[in-house]
Order: C-alpha cells, then structure tokens, then sequence
C-alpha cells in the first residue's frame, strides 16, 4: 500500500523514487508594461527550461503554495509537431501555411514515457496548497496509465471528476469511430478543496426551462433555480482552437481559452496562485491574467517561451519574470549553456534632447519569409544593467495579419548616458541582440 492509501499501483520496467533533481532559477529578463513598471516582490514567472528542473528549484519556497495546477503533457503520440508561423498561423487557406520546429512527443516505448510522467506528477503534488487541485489533462493513448499514477500519489480516494473535454473536426477514419474527446483528471490534495459553484454555473436547456414551467414535480418535487443556472455536467462542449480565430497562435496542441476559464474560475480565486509547467502557448497564463490570478509558467521549447511572451505582450499583461531552469548536478555545465543568438540585427537609434527613437532596419536571417514580414518580437531595455534584462518596451506583430511595429521611442527623466539593448526574435524562433551606447 502507498502512503496515500492506494493499494494499486503501476510498475515499470526502471521505474524509480521520484526525488527531485539539484537545480536552481536564474532570472535573466523582467518584462514591464512601462519604464515605470516595478515587479511585485513575487512576480508571476516565465521559466524556460525542463520542468524537472523548474519545480525542484521551486520547492523550496513553493511547497505547498500553488492553489491550482493544470497539466497538458505530451499525449504519447510517438510523433512530433510543428507549429504555423508567419502570415499564414492564422489562416484557413493551407497553402498559405509555413511550419517551423514545434515540439517532439516521439518517446523510447511506453515505459520512457511513463518515467517522464511520474516524477512530474509528484513534485505537482508537492507544490500544490493542502486545498488545491490538480487537472491532468490527456487523451485515450495515456489516460489510463495515468490515473493509475495519480492514484498512487494523491490517493485513491482523492479524485473529484474525471471530465470529458468534447470537440468537433474532420477525421476521414473508416474502420472506428471518430476520436473526438480529451480527459481531464481532476484530483484534489487534501480533505478540502476549492470549488467555486457559481463562478461557472450555465443556463439550463431551454426544454429543461419549460417542463420545470409546467410540472414543478418534473424534479422529484424540487424545483431549480431556473435563473441561477446549474454546475456543468463532467462532458465539456467547447470548439477546438482550429475554429477560433481571434485565439490561434500556430503553436501545436493550443487548448481554447474558454476550457481553461471554467477550471481556473472553478478551483482557484482572484489573487490565488496557478502554476502550467507545460505552458505552451500559454493559454492558461493568458486565462490567469484576465480573471486576476497570478501565476508560474514553465516549457522546456524555448519556441514556446517566444509564443507566450509575445501573447502576453499583445494582451497587455503585467509585469512578469523570465528565468532558465539550471541543473546543479555534475556535468551539467553543457546542458546549462544558454543558446547564443544566431541572427544578427541593424539597428538605427536617434537622440532629440532626452528622447531616444529606435528604428529596426534589419534582422538576418529571419525566417521563413525575411525581415520585416517574419519579424515576431521585440524589446528593448532603455538602461541595460548586466545581468538582468529589463524589457520595458515592447512591439509584436498581431496574430492575424499586418507587421509588428519597427520603432520604440522612450524619454529619460534627464540627461546622462546609457547603455540600450535590443532584442528580437524571429518567426522560426531564431534571436538577436544588439547593444547601443548613448548620450542625451
């Protein structure tokens, strides 16, 4: 029997003790609206990096702190995926489509799946507040495997619901049906747990309306709150991203903002904290920041730092810290390695009294349509302070269509010298940097 009572578990062959890796965060940048933008004490966090690494290093300041987890890993396809990028992310015409790395889930058999899985799930549950939940969200390959694990760490009588995630697409399958639903485990730590009611209450069926308006005996002699609306059933109906225009980023797998909403509104509060520590295109850090919550984010694809923290450019977002994940195991100086950048970038700086106007002239390369068409990001620190980046002006280019903003101006408060870095990132994930001296 498990020490969370489960009397089932799941073996493998190499299957070992999850202890947490030796690893510690390294704040390399700090993303500000404005100049004037001062980060909280405890900003939300973007970390780059394994996951392992990520919430071992948390650990010690965060067990027991996050309210709320929601977990999208690889499905165990055995396939890898790519990602849309340029003009053609958000288009239905695919001949305008133009693909770029996305992220591998081709694994070495079953069982290096599972090993990959299971000491994640762990440290979730380490990090997770006494009254927190966990959703694990997977689909018919791994699902199975997975609650075996789930039961294993969190008990077996800790879960709350198993939720069908329904969708619509085309699949021109002929010998089974078609495979339209995700699951999602939802598992809570503790005796208690979070559930708001009626933060995600929805309207009843109009056929329900009406035969509760004729026979108030129609349920068993209660009668609902017609208006209040009722809790969702566990089946969930919300459209792919694919269908969503005004959402799609090109990143492989993205999860719909409305999906995440209910799961944030049901199981945390405004303030509380939520951690996605395989974040993606960063739809839940998107989520957090419109309904209040704060936040820690993580994903080993450096492609998919670059997508979130231009989606949260775009939308505005609060200040936030980006970090890499180090391991501090030995030998570990070469997997620690920062990439260096790959592309190289012109760029023309004016001075009128204290103003400063940055004019982006080139960036090569810059794949896979040229500058400026796949131009994705960038940002400036108006006064670089090694180590640490403080973006405080950003341009992005819209998901849509047009191109991202080639000039950034801002004013000091006096005159003086300093030092400007610029950064930028290219479509196909390639980056650049370049640092200006100036005096105003």
């Amino acid at each position: 029997m498990t020490q969370n009572g489960s009397s089932v578990r799941l073996e493998w062959d190499g299957k070992r003790a999850a202890v947490p890796p030796a690893a510690r965060l390294v704040r390399t940048a700090e993303v500000c609206r404005t100049p004037d933008e001062v980060l909280a004490p405890e900003p939300n966090r973007l970390i780059l990096g394994d996951n392992l690494l990520a919430m071992a290093a948390l650990l010690p300041l965060w067990e027991g702190r996050l309210r709320l987890i929601y977990a999208d890993p690889p499905f165990g396809t055995g396939k890898g995926f790519t990602r849309r990028v340029g003009s053609g992310e958000d288009s239905r015409r695919p001949e305008e489509w133009l693909l770029a790395e996305g992220y591998s889930d081709a694994w070495d058999g079953p069982d290096a799946y599972l090993e990959h899985l299971y000491p994640r799930l762990v440290l979730m549950h380490r990090l997770l507040a006494e009254d927190g939940s966990l959703y694990l969200h997977l689909d018919w390959r791994a699902v199975h495997h997975a609650r075996l694990l789930l039961d294993e760490i969190f008990g077996q009588q800790q879960i709350l619901n198993e939720i069908i995630w329904v969708y619509h697409g085309p699949s021109p399958v002929r010998t089974y049906f078609n495979r339209k639903h995700d699951t999602l485990l939802a598992y809570r730590k503790g005796r208690q747990h979070v559930f708001n009611a009626d933060e995600v209450r929805i309207p009843y069926d109009d056929s329900t309306r009406r035969t509760f308006a004729s026979s108030a005996k129609a349920g068993f002699g209660r009668t609902p709150d017609l208006d209040r609306g009722k809790v969702p059933e566990d089946w969930w109906y919300f459209p792919v991203v694919a269908r969503l225009h005004t959402e799609r980023t090109g990143y492989p797998t993205q999860k719909p903002e409305a999906l995440l909403e209910r799961i944030l509104r049901a199981s945390s509060g405004p303030g509380d904290w939520v951690g996605d520590f395989y974040c993606g295109s960063g739809t839940t850090l998107r989520v957090a920041e419109s309904t209040g919550r704060r936040w820690i984010g993580a994903d080993l694809s450096p492609q998919a730092a670059q997508v979130c923290q231009r989606r949260l450019a775009l939308a505005e977002s609060l200040g936030f810290a980006v970090e890499e994940a180090l391991s501090l195991e030995a030998g570990a100086s070469a997997e620690n390695a920062p990439l260096p950048p790959v592309a190289a970038l012109r760029v023309r700086s004016e001075v009128d009294g204290t103003e400063i106007r940055l004019q982006l002239e080139a960036m090569t390369p810059c794949a896979p349509q040229g500058f400026p068409i796949s131009l994705d990001y960038w940002e400036v620190d108006f006064d670089f302070q090694p180590p640490v980046f403080h973006s405080t002006s950003q341009a992005a280019r819209p998901w849509r269509r047009g191109l991202a903003p080639l000039s950034l101006s801002h004013r000091y408060p006096q005159r003086g010298s300093h030092r400007v870095k610029v950064r930028a990132v290219g479509a196909s994930g390639e980056t650049a940097e370049a640092e200006i001296p100036i005096e105003v």
